[in-house]
């Protein structure tokens, strides 16, 4: 099986596909929002943004100073676009593993020995 268009290598593991598809649902999340929903550990998911930002899939936005500084995130429209085919791709890989078809799933019939042939 060939890996369907769209697929994307770069969002595909665990984290950064939960990230994408926390920040596809709304226009801008602070930082605080996504760590806790995925429960993640601030490291952790720093280390995710900066990979998807370098990719141009999301905007880090800092506001405010010192104790009161707020970072907020979004997807680009290319991470929105990149989501969009990644979750496409994922689908038509599921599908095409799907419940076999009627008439694959018909039974084979089955030969049935009979001694008397045999002579």
């Amino acid at each position: 099986m060939s890996i369907p268009t769209g697929f994307d290598e770069l969002i595909h593991p665990a984290t950064r596909l939960s990230v994408v598809a926390l920040l596809a649902t709304t226009e801008w999340a602070d930082f605080a929002f996504v760590r806790d929903s995925l429960s993640l550990s601030d490291s952790a998911l720093s280390k995710q943004l900066h990979t998807l930002e370098e990719a141009g899939y999301l905007e880090i936005h800092k506001e405010g100073g010192g104790r009161k500084r707020r970072t907020k995130v979004r997807l680009t429209d290319r991470g929105r676009t990149a989501f969009e085919g990644h979750v496409a791709a994922l689908r038509a890989i599921v599908e095409g593993a799907g419940p076999a078809t009627a008439a694959e799933e018909a039974p084979r019939p089955q030969r049935q020995h009979h001694p008397e042939a045999a002579r």
